[in-house]
């Protein structure tokens, strides 16, 4: 079976095709047929080598993926072969604590779609049941593999983890990406304000559209914190969603109100970072992670964009064949929203 990935560590050079064997499903687990695919970030990741996750070699790319159920397992008996679906790629065991209290995310055994297992940039993806979800009927193929991974990740990061309340002031930092595109909707529907800061103005504006309050910029010149501090009326920032780590890790503490957190979720921009713990203890301020999302918070957020509370970002639609194309697509400097890849056709 033919997939987009890398039979070894490295670069973009590494990138390429790769034949794996083609996939059944065990009992309990469902055959997709895979339509759409969407990079992200993590993939970028994975090829280089995450240290301490061992792949199976050659690997395929791809956390996030929709299309139709192709072959159940013996023990599924509540879907139909045909069936339009998209795919939950958070992977837990369902049998530790965490799991038996519907704390999924904070699974001993927790795993991602595409970084730990074979990705969705390929003919066919096998998931458990569980992870299987109906297509929401105004979805395209694209939309369905746009949303899995950075929605349910927005909605546990400011929702549970941020505990983002009406009123509050909500901070994007970045303007582009899957995420901050989700987490300007989400922040929306969770009655905040928000403000998106990017280097590129430019970027920042085009949230406007997707309910961003204000636009910022932050350079050398302008800082982030003085920026924040400026829009936030010198009151501070009561949530910062934080991806980029080290580049912006300092001043986006500097920018939180009293009581204010700051929800990290990424470090694209390095994972070193130096803090002055004063400001956190006078100011009662916390720095909490977040990471992916439990099943429920799932559902819900799935619920939301099902009826159009939300919507899919989608930056472009790649053919199969340019899937090197479509995954140096980070690298544009408009880059806006999700990269997907049309993997077969219906």
């Amino acid at each position: 079976m033919r997939g987009f990935g890398f039979s070894e560590h490295g670069g973009y050079d590494r990138l390429g095709y790769v034949e794996i064997p083609e996939p059944e499903p065990g009992p309990e687990e469902v055959r997709v047929r895979v339509r759409a695919a969407a990079f992200n970030r993590l993939d970028r990741f994975t090829l280089e080598g995450i240290p301490g996750v061992p792949v199976e070699l050659p690997h395929v790319l791809g956390s996030d993926g929709s299309g139709t159920v192709d072959r159940l397992g013996s023990q599924v008996t509540d879907l139909a072969v045909g069936a339009k679906v998209l795919l939950n790629p958070a992977l837990w065991d369902g049998t530790c604590e965490a799991c038996q209290v519907g704390r999924e995310a904070l699974c001993r055994n927790f795993r991602i779609v595409g970084e730990h297992t074979q990705g969705t940039a390929t003919s066919f993806a096998i998931v458990p049941r569980r992870n299987v979800h109906p297509l929401p009927e105004r979805f395209t193929f694209a939309d369905g593999a746009a949303v899995p991974l950075v929605f349910q990740t927005a909605w546990r990061a400011l929702k549970t983890i941020g505990e983002v309340a009406p009123g509050d002031r909500v901070a994007i930092i970045g303007a582009g990406g899957g995420v901050p595109t989700a987490a300007v909707q989400v922040a929306k529907l969770l009655g905040a304000r928000v403000a998106v800061a990017s280097r590129s103005i430019e970027k920042a504006e085009r949230t406007r559209a997707l309910g961003a309050d204000e636009a910022l910029a932050f350079d050398e010149d302008h800082p982030l914190d003085r920026v924040l501090w400026a829009w936030s009326e010198k009151k501070g920032v009561d949530v910062i969603l934080d991806s980029v780590g080290a580049p912006t890790f300092a001043r986006s503490v500097r920018a939180l109100a009293r009581a204010g957190r700051l929800v990290v979720i990424g470090a694209t921009g390095g994972a070193a970072v130096e803090l002055d713990v004063r400001t956190l203890f006078w100011r009662q301020a916390s720095i909490r992670g977040s990471t992916m999302a439990n099943a429920a918070e799932f559902d819900e957020v799935l619920g939301h964009l099902a009826h159009g509370r939300l919507k899919p970002v989608v930056d472009s639609v790649t053919g199969f064949d340019l899937a090197a194309q479509a995954f140096r697509r980070f690298d544009a400097p408009d880059l806006f929203g999700k990269v997907v890849v049309s993997v077969s056709e219906p």
